[in-house]
Order: C-alpha cells, then structure tokens, then sequence
C-alpha cells in the first residue's frame, strides 16, 4: 500500500553548531556578512545561522526538552540550513513555485490572527521586526521544501497490512484508551454586543437589560436547534451562527474525558450517542447546543479504528531515514564548502567543494548589494 500523508515541518527545523564566536562586527559602519557555506551558487551567512541558533533555543524552551535534545539539535544547525537550501534549489529544477500554496497560507494565517486584510497581516510583520517579504520568503520556501519531499520521498514510502499488525501487537499497551467522547458546539452568547448606530448618525441604540439578552439568546438557540432537526448540518449552523471560538471548525471541541468536563455537561454528553444533539443548555457563556460525534469505549481500540494513527508512527520512522538518503543523494550532486570552524553534520564523504572564480565572487556580492562579505 503506497501511503500518502501531508508532510509537516519536521526536519528542518533550524538546530546549531558550534565553533566561531556568532557576535557582529562592530569596528565599523559597514555590515559585515561572513559567509559560512556555499551550496552551489547560494550561500549561508553566520547571521542566518545565528538566528537558527536563537529559534532552536526559543524552540526547546518553548517545549520543555531536555538540555541533551537541545544540544543535539543545535549541533544540526547548519546541516539544516544546507538541507533547505538543496531541497528549494531541488524544488526549483522541478518547478514548484508554491504560489498558489503560498497565497492559501497567508490568508490562513491572517485568519488565525483575526486580522481583516492581508495589509493588516503585513503590519503585523513589521510590528515584530520581520521584513514581510523575508517573512512570505521564508514561508514559500517552507511550502517548496514541504512538496519536494512529498513529491520525492513521502510517495515512495509503501506501508503494508502486515506491517500495521504488527506495530499493533507490539504497542498494544501504549494504545489503551480511557472512555472520551469527541462533541461539538454552538454557542449563542449572552454577553452584550457592541452598541449599533442608530437612524441619525452618532446616536447609538438603546442597549437591552440583560433579562432581554438572555431571552433572545435562548430564543435563537431554540431556533437553530430547529433548524438541524429539520436537516440543517450542525457543522454548517455553528460556522454560520456560533459565537464559540471553534465555530470556523464547525463547532468541533475535540475529546474529552470523563473528569474533565463540568459534571452536568459530562452526564449529559457520556450519555448521548453518536450523532445525537442535545437541547439548548445554559452556561455561563450563554446557551450551547452540544452534538456528539464520536463516543470511544475505554481499552483497545480495534485496528481499523487505530491504523491512521499506526501508518503515521510508521510512515515518519520510514520518513526520516529516506529523506536523509535523498539529502545525502543531493549533497553529493551540488558543490558544497564549509568554512573551517563550523561542522556540517549531514555531509557526504563523496561531496565535491566548488572553484572560485572572480563571477563567482561578484556573484555572492550582488546577492546582498548592500553587505560586504567575508570570503573564505
């Protein structure tokens, strides 16, 4: 069975390295950009690799791994940076331009941020000190990597039956459930709306009492709950009218174990059946209709109900070697120099270093026209 799942950000994290001290020139007006590598005709600056040492550790912190992990992903560093670097070349010999993708993910993550137009995004970039080009820069370049590996590595990864079987008669204990239910929601709020203009400009409406806001909360819910019953799909009735904050998703809450609710939502939902939807009930954020979508039983999930999970764990323990291969396979097609000092932890015995030429110096210089480089 060729398997195919989309691929995440997984190995290119940026980790580090260590050798030569990363602090900036400051003798002069000029800023000066080391170069630390060359991969072909592109180059990487030790302030690129500076700042994947700063991400690496934000990231560790951030997740709590131990001092060892953190270690080890920063002694990848560079190798990381070289790896990106052959797989947006390699992506760019396949013709991937990741435009469309690219024009998708920015609206996702202006969606994300509640911000009303991509203009807004950009100044959100700026805000935070990233130029919004090398921001969008770095994100196509994470789109092309993502499908150069899908295409190149992940579509030859095959996971047989027999394989699935056995990864789950060897990880049975790890794979018990307790009892969840995965239920979703629609919320009608009853906290005050923003005050609405009035016929004549500048005067507000009159604002309701609460009592009123709470009647005419309960009557909406009534009258979505009518809806449904009349064939309305939940998922479409909470995108559309939820006030909860996972109405985008269709209301879906995700799972729940028993103890994690409050005890009168827990009876409620432990004792529906998948696809039932319950009658408006009041909290206090208003009145929430809640629907049932999934009800697991405590122990051994079945195999059916367990092999995604089982061809993920198997597809990334296949992944990871494969796509070292393939980078392998790419190093040693490209012309790779490291500056002595820094270690690429990825490097082939079979890579070949380039020959400078006077282009090839003039080349670098016009890649940064406003930097002056270190060449080694």
């Amino acid at each position: 069975m060729k398997y195919k799942f989309p691929i995440l950000l997984l190995v290119l994290a940026p980790s580090s390295l260590l050798a030569a001290d990363p602090a900036a020139d400051t003798k002069s007006d000029t800023v000066v950009e080391e170069i630390i590598a060359r991969i072909d005709n592109h180059i990487v600056t030790r302030s690129e690799y500076v700042r994947s040492l700063e991400q690496v550790k934000q990231e560790a912190q951030q997740q709590n791994a131990p001092s060892q992990d953190a270690a080890a992903r920063q002694k990848d560093a560079l190798r990381d940076l070289i790896d990106q670097e052959l797989l947006v070349d390699e992506g760019q010999q396949l013709g991937i331009t990741a435009d469309t993708e690219l024009v998708k993910r920015l609206d996702e993550i202006r969606k994300q941020m509640n911000l009303g137009t991509i203009e807004e995004l950009e100044k959100a970039a700026q805000a935070q000190g990233v130029s919004y080009e090398e921001f969008k820069q770095n994100l196509r370049n994470n789109i092309i990597t993502q499908q150069v590996i899908q295409r190149e590595v992940g579509s030859h990864i095959t996971i047989s039956q027999e394989e699935i079987k056995k990864f789950y008669d060897e990880h049975k204990s790890e794979m018990q459930r307790p009892e969840q239910v995965r239920v979703s929601e629609i919320l009608v709020s009853t906290d005050a709306k923003p005050a609405k203009k009035g016929p004549q400009e500048g005067n507000a409406a009159p604002e309701i009492s609460p009592e009123q806001r709470v009647s005419e909360a309960e009557s909406k819910a009534n009258q979505l709950l009518a809806e449904i019953q009349k064939g309305a799909k939940f998922e479409d009735v909470s995108k559309k009218n939820s006030d909860g904050p996972t109405a985008a998703q269709g209301g879906d809450l995700g799972f729940f174990k028993r103890g994690v609710l409050a005890k009168d939502l827990e009876d409620l939902t432990f004792g529906m059946k998948p696809g039932e939807v319950s009658k408006p009930v009041r909290t206090k954020q208003g009145f929430v209709i809640l629907k049932v979508t999934e009800h697991q039983m405590a122990g051994l999930p079945p195999i059916k109900d367990a092999e995604p999970k089982i061809q993920d764990a198997l597809y990334y323990q296949k992944l990871q070697p494969a796509l070292r291969s393939y980078l392998t396979k790419l190093r040693e097609e490209a012309f790779i120099d490291i500056k002595q000092g820094y270690v690429d932890t990825g490097a082939s015995p079979n890579q070949t270093k380039p020959v400078f030429t006077s282009a090839a110096v003039a080349g670098a210089k016009k890649l940064k026209k406003k930097k002056k480089f270190l060449l080694f």
